[in-house]
């Protein structure tokens, strides 16, 4: 689960770049994961690179797909840019299903186990360390990044684009900056994730993982560092937790009805779609923002402001 939920973490934080910070609304964001998962393979399996430095190299490949991909969509906004972005979904997914010779087909790939110095890392306990240590450095750098120029360009972008170009920031090329950024983090995220599976596949890689991102960002809290890694840890355990509730239900004889059980089956496939309306009605700055509040509350305890 903690592998999991740090690649998962660094995938969303790089759609949290895109969208919390610049503002820029994607729907691609699986694609370039995918991307990400198939070039490190692709450089492991045939061109010889180490697994260890092919990781990173995956995401440099899905960084170039993201800012081709990123300069006819940094001039366009809203609707247009989703749809943009989502036909770039569309594209790749149909890229890996007939590249053949990068991604294997619909047989998928077969991902090597990373090895350090002649210290293979093919336990989860072992890789865990591993991706936590791009985790921490993920997060180390795109919370530096935001208190920088560039940073603080992309957040005037977001703000209001008229006014930040009108002071000289150069809207297009930060927009492009942002998919890039975004790209490496969803590629990265891909590369560990499909080593620690050992196994990469085209079915995973849909609109659905996509969207799952963009639960991720909008459940954790859009614009904050801290959002995408309490968004990725609750999407990720919000299967296993109704898992565990179905069983509880079956074993614990409360429900005994087969077209209820039924229900309560589909009810954990359709709950990425009902939690994203529930936060946001009733909890629209996402965990980040309840955090804060909460810390904020216990600092100040028993006084009330």
């Amino acid at each position: 689960m903690l592998i999991q939920i740090g690649c998962m973490a660094i995938g969303a934080l790089g759609l949290n770049i895109l969208t919390g910070y610049s503002g820029q609304i994607s729907l691609g964001h699986a694609a370039f994961f995918g991307l990400g998962a198939f070039g490190s393979t692709w450089l492991s399996n045939k061109m010889g690179v180490p697994v260890f430095f092919a990781i990173p190299l995956g995401g440099v490949i899905a960084t170039v797909f993201g800012m081709v991909f990123g300069i006819p969509a940094a001039r366009i906004r809203g609707l247009y840019l989703a749809i943009a972005t989502l036909a770039a979904q569309y594209v790749l997914e149909d890229f890996f299903s007939r590249a053949t010779w990068f991604t294997g087909g619909v047989a998928g790939a077969h991902a090597r186990p990373v090895v350090i110095f002649g210290f293979a890392l093919d336990t989860e306990g072992r890789y865990f360390f591993l991706v936590l240590a791009w985790l921490v450095a993920a997060f180390v750098y795109a919370g530096n990044l935001m208190r920088t120029r560039d940073g603080r360009a992309l957040v005037a972008i977001r703000d209001h684009y008229i006014s930040a170009e009108m002071m000289g920031i150069p809207i297009v090329r930060y927009r492009i900056l942002a998919f890039g950024l975004s790209s490496f983090y969803a590629g990265l995220a891909g590369a560990l994730l499909g080593h620690y599976l050992t196994f990469v596949s085209t079915e995973g890689i849909n609109i659905f993982l996509s969207i799952q991102f963009i639960a991720m960002i909008i459940i954790g809290g859009l614009g904050t560092l801290s959002g995408a890694l309490l968004g990725a840890a609750f999407m990720v355990l919000l299967p296993e937790t109704l898992e565990l509730a179905v069983g509880a239900l079956k074993h614990g004889g409360w429900v005994t009805s087969p077209a209820v059980l039924g229900g309560v089956n589909y009810l954990r496939e359709a709950a990425v779609g009902l939690v994203i309306v529930l936060f946001l009605i009733l909890e629209p700055h996402g965990l980040a923002h309840r955090w804060r509040a909460i810390r904020a509350y216990w600092q100040l305890y028993p006084f009330s402001h």
